[in-house]
């Protein structure tokens, strides 16, 4: 049986991920299904099914540039708005492969940059290039949540930044890597854990699919994956799993593929018109889930705008609709929690509820509060047509950069 530890995991991961979205976790079933049994008694029935999903699924162009050296993603627009000048103090975020670190040490002479990352190969990489810049770059390894410890613990005092960059979403090093169990064209583990075994304790996407219900698994997929089809998938899912656990990605996505007809496999375009795989959305989802991405996110962007000074610059960059509206949201001071995209008559019954309250709607109409930002741009900035060339895994990018009031 699955440890009772494990199941209150899920619960409590389940229960507390959803609060960013608008999903009524109230009527949702919160039943566990153990499957940790079922594994340890039936090794040699997977092997047996893992043989018949062999067959390589048809490859799609989504991964046609994994191998090649990681390519930051806009990183002369990232380099040019936050403007390095000398001896200045900056923060990165999410440090990766380092690209972005690395420009903005050649950009200026003598800046110091806290490099941080959850993930322990991104930690290796900027311990490497520190070696290459001694005493200007310091490598920290956590999460966002943990990055205002991190800082401290480092001797650097809230207000003193002169810029922060956040690039959310996931890196082409985990996903080219099929052992972190990240993409859905390589066989591996389901894992999807940004952090690896850091966190021991960490469920993994394995973890998720083989102990919700069907309900709190359509739910994740749609709140997360934005999937149109989260029950037929969750569905499917869970009649599988009542046969042999899930244990890998090709496994998984081998389910959510026959949850569909065969015309249907990819079907779905990106935003070049190529061809996605019928299970991309499942994927995301469960990866926002496993790691907490939206609430890690939004403590990121509290903590940078905490440690940056007035004027300080702030970057982030988002990769789909969720990690956009978080960002867009946080910059011009609109509570989280009010929904998006009100008609004219919603916008006029929030401006009286607030009113009703005794709220100061003048200064902060329809639930939005002072921004503590100014834009760099009035629009969202987006890859140009060269770079989504060059570098097609950041052809979904969005850059907002805004300066600290």
């Amino acid at each position: 049986m699955v440890p009772q530890n494990l199941c209150q995991l899920c619960k409590c991961l389940f229960l507390s991920k959803l609060k960013l979205n608008s999903v009524n976790v109230a009527g949702l079933a919160r039943r566990i299904h153990s499957s940790s049994q079922k594994l340890s008694d039936s090794e040699s029935q997977e092997q047996t099914v893992q043989k018949c999903e062999s067959e390589e699924l048809p490859q799609n162009t989504e991964n046609s540039d994994s191998g090649r050296l990681h390519i930051p993603v806009m990183l002369e627009e990232v380099v040019n708005c936050l403007s390095p000048q000398p001896g200045q103090c900056f923060l990165d975020m999410t440090f990766g492969a380092g690209g972005h670190t690395a420009a903005l040490l050649e950009r200026a002479r003598d800046i110091t940059v806290y490099a941080l990352d959850r993930d322990p190969t991104a930690h290796s990489m900027a311990q490497q290039l520190a070696a290459a810049y001694p005493n200007q770059l310091q490598p920290l390894l956590g999460r966002f949540s943990q990055s205002e410890a991190l800082l401290i613990s480092s001797g650097v005092e809230p207000g003193t930044l002169d810029g922060v960059l956040l690039d959310a979403g996931c890196s082409s090093m985990q996903l080219d890597t099929p052992e972190r169990g990240f993409s859905l064209q390589k066989d591996g583990p389901l894992d999807m854990r940004m952090d690896r075994d850091r966190c021991p304790g960490m469920a993994t996407a394995a973890d998720v699919v083989n102990a919700l219900d069907r309900r709190a698994l359509a739910a994740v997929l749609s709140a997360y994956g934005e999937e149109r089809h989260a029950r037929r998938i969750a569905s499917a899912i869970v009649q599988a799993r009542s046969i042999y656990p899930i244990t890998s990605t090709r496994q998984l996505a081998s389910i959510v593929a026959g949850a569909f007809p065969a015309s249907a496999l990819y079907a779905r375009k990106d935003l070049l018109q190529r061809p996605v795989h019928v299970a991309t959305k499942t994927f995301q989802g469960l990866r926002i889930f496993v790691n907490d991405e939206l609430h890690e996110l939004l403590i990121g962007l509290k903590t940078a705008e905490k440690f940056l000074r007035p004027g300080g610059r702030l970057v982030a960059l988002s990769f789909h609709s969720l990690e956009d509206r978080i960002i867009k949201r946080f910059l011009h001071g609109i509570d989280m929690t009010e929904k998006h995209n009100l008609g004219s008559k919603q916008k006029i019954r929030q401006a009286l509820k607030n009113a009703s309250k005794g709220e100061d709607t003048q200064g902060s109409p329809c639930g939005k509060s002072n921004s503590k930002w100014i834009s760099i741009h009035k629009k969202v900035l987006t890859p140009q047509a060269k770079d989504i060339q060059t570098n097609p895994r950041g052809r979904s990018a969005k850059l907002r950069a805004a300066i600290k009031l």
